[in-house]
């Protein structure tokens, strides 16, 4: 039992599990964004392609390339260091925007 009476001491943490959940989650989120560039594309074409609509599916398109671009670069980082580095603060920044904006785009072209 431990000191703290919590129960006994955890054993040793395996290091590759929490690289694999991270690559994992990067895939996860770079799927959802191609689902909703696939729904942008789907919708510019339906019933006729606008200026709005081709902007937009550009837009969209644009945004989930750069959010691929990030989270290939970060899971190849993953995949061959032992110990990765931090994300740098602009990549993180970089990606969080990419995927807010995607979010935004997917529950407007759900409405």
């Amino acid at each position: 039992m431990s000191v703290s009476g919590a129960g006994p001491a955890a054993p040793g943490r395996d290091p590759g599990l929490q690289p694999e959940r991270t690559r994992l989650a990067w895939r996860r989120t770079t799927l959802s964004g191609a689902v909703v560039a696939v729904l942008a594309v789907k919708t510019a074409l339906h019933g006729g392609a606008t200026p709005v609509g081709v902007l937009a599916t550009a837009l969209c398109c644009g945004l989930w390339l750069a959010f691929l671009r990030i989270a290939h670069v970060r899971i190849r980082t993953l995949a061959v260091a032992h110990r990765p580095p931090s994300l740098a603060p602009s990549l993180a920044a970089a990606a969080a925007l990419c995927t807010g904006a995607l979010a935004v785009f997917g529950v407007l072209l759900v409405l």
